[in-house]
């Protein structure tokens, strides 16, 4: 149901479930199955904007769908989700367990389905959609999207400071240095080509927020480029940001568009921005 104005939490349910009581939703509320932007809510009172994704987990998949991720489409192919910050998207040599794909596999072994296929990544500290593929012609047919640079990525990142001109195009070759920190060089045969477009939606004080609509997709291309333009990513210490306003790395994969692997629909998924986002700047616009 689609919520034409903001509204206290516990209205919005009622509003999603006309038939349950108020202490139904308040129980929901209560045992963290209600989650707002894919993070478990709680607070009944918080006001919830009509683009936040509004989600009640079910009792069955409340132990193998944990805070941090929400699910916005499955089918017998695909399966999208909204990952938070500080979560990774697939196991590393320290973390096997605490990931999306544990997660989305120890979900769909519950209910006798193989394992995810992973088709692409978001930075640990990088909220926002995510694809799965369920079966290998899928992830195959995704893959090909990603190669071709076919798939629509767009990304919201808060930086710091005013960037000049306010909206335009970077491009390097990005290389990974030892130090896993990507850089622009002149020429490598390590380096990958990646292509960034930006523009200014909003300044305020010290911080911008830019839409970003990647070309490519390089590894820490968003964070790199940015960087490099002397505004780096707020909260991105690797990239050299020295503020945090948002106790988070202010990056957000807002959009995320493909091509289904079986039927061909054009598929497109968006996440609203986080409040964190907002409340920075404050001010309501289209975008959001």
């Amino acid at each position: 149901m689609q919520r034409s104005a903001p509204l206290p939490l516990l209205d919005a349910l009622a509003q999603l479930y006309p038939d349950s009581s108020r202490t139904t939703l308040r129980q929901m509320l209560q045992t963290g199955r209600v989650r707002v932007g894919g993070e478990t809510e709680k607070d009944a009172k918080r006001v919830i904007e009509p683009d936040e994704m509004l989600t009640v987990v079910a009792k069955s998949d409340l132990r193998v769908l944990p805070p941090g991720v929400a699910i916005l489409h499955e089918d017998r192919d695909v399966i999208v989700i909204l990952k938070s910050h500080g979560l990774l998207t697939v196991a590393t040599e320290r973390e096997r367990e605490a990931t999306v794909q544990a997660y989305l596999n120890t979900y769909l072994g519950s209910r006798g389905e193989d394992r995810v296929h992973v088709v692409h990544r978001l930075d640990r500290e990088t909220s926002g959609v995510l694809v799965f593929a369920k079966n290998f012609f899928a992830r195959e047919q995704l893959k090909a999207q990603f190669m071709i640079h076919s798939v629509e990525r767009i990304y919201v990142a808060i930086i710091e400071g005013t960037i000049d001109p306010p909206d335009g195009t970077i491009e390097s070759n990005l290389f990974e240095q030892k130090d896993l920190r990507m850089v622009s060089v002149d020429a490598h045969p390590d380096a990958k080509h990646a292509i960034t477009h930006y523009r200014t939606i909003s300044a305020k004080r010290a911080y911008s927020m830019l839409e970003v609509t990647l070309e490519t997709g390089r590894k820490n291309q968003i964070r790199a480029h940015l960087s490099e333009s002397r505004h780096p990513v707020v909260g991105d210490t690797m990239y050299g940001s020295t503020t945090n306003p948002l106790g988070r790395l202010g990056l957000h994969a807002k959009l995320l568009g493909f091509d289904h692997p079986t039927t061909g629909k054009h598929l497109v998924f968006t996440a609203a921005l986080p409040k964190e986002f907002r409340a920075l700047f404050q001010e309501k616009h289209s975008l959001w």
